[in-house]
């Protein structure tokens, strides 16, 4: 039983858990578009968020206690790299434009963690909304651009409209973890619950998620499909209304986080 709750903690840890979910959004994309799977994108995709979540996280752990590292975070250093040599392996396997998308979006994960404003005091997560826009930037262009870009496809408004859509869904994803972090964040650190207050901040993730369900029904005609969708935003509506500061260590990082990921297993099923 201790073994089962050990190997939990590091898949959560590990960023195993957030990376199925940007995994299963890439699947759902193919899925909606009709587009073929492509395994070295998707491969490359999971590998690299688990080399990007964990050195936002750790970045800073690492810099000033690298000699003194608990054991499991060195255990986290060594699946990083780990990860980090699959990413690359699969990054040769892509094509020139699309790797050259992706230099944007990993520079913002690199600036996003990195201090470099203010004499290298704060970085771009310190700003105020720039965190919840930066992760729902990043999971947006990867998750429905690169698969349409991969198969030489038009980025028409339908395409738009999806990655639009996938925005406001990510962000309201996020909204459950700020709250949570609300007893943990520095002052400082201007989140929307900070800056808004954790009732405003459940309103406007409602209005998010009132808006990516219009949009819906310009990209989808299939009920099944929509019953599906509807589905997942009435879950993920109920996880944001029920967060509080005072929450679960689960609650966020494997409950709401888990939502991508039984939403893409049911519209396999379907």
């Amino acid at each position: 039983m201790q073994f089962l709750t050990q190997w939990f903690r590091f898949y959560l840890n590990a960023s195993i858990h957030v990376a199925l979910a940007v995994y299963a959004f890439l699947r759902i994309s193919e899925l909606y578009l009709k587009l073929p799977e492509s395994k070295n994108l998707n491969y490359f995709v999971f590998f690299a968020t688990i080399t990007g979540y964990n050195f936002v996280k750790y970045f800073g752990i690492a810099k000033f206690h690298h000699r003194s590292l608990a054991t499991n975070l060195k255990i986290i250093q060594l699946f990083s790299l780990v990860c980090f040599l699959a990413l690359c392996y699969f990054a040769i396997q892509l094509p020139a434009n699309i790797l050259l998308f992706l230099v944007p979006l990993g520079l913002l994960t690199l600036l996003y963690a990195i201090p470099f404003l203010s004499g290298f005091q704060k970085s771009l997560r310190s700003i105020s909304y720039l965190k919840i826009i930066i992760v729902a930037l990043v999971w947006a262009g990867t998750t429905v651009l690169l698969p349409v870009l991969l198969n030489d496809g038009f980025l028409g408004l339908e395409v738009y409209l999806y990655a639009v859509q996938r925005f406001l869904i990510v962000a309201v994803l996020i909204l459950p973890f700020d709250i949570r972090d609300l007893q943990f964040d520095a002052i400082s650190l201007q989140t929307i619950p900070r800056k808004i207050g954790v009732k405003r901040t459940k309103k406007l993730g409602f209005i998010l998620l009132v808006f990516a369900t219009c949009i819906e029904f310009f990209i989808s005609s299939d009920p099944r499909v929509r019953m599906l969708f509807f589905s997942f935003l009435l879950a993920l509506l109920f996880l944001l209304m029920r967060a509080q500061e005072k929450q679960s260590s689960y609650y966020s990082a494997f409950i709401v986080e888990a939502l991508p990921i039984a939403w893409y297993l049911l519209l396999l099923f379907l």
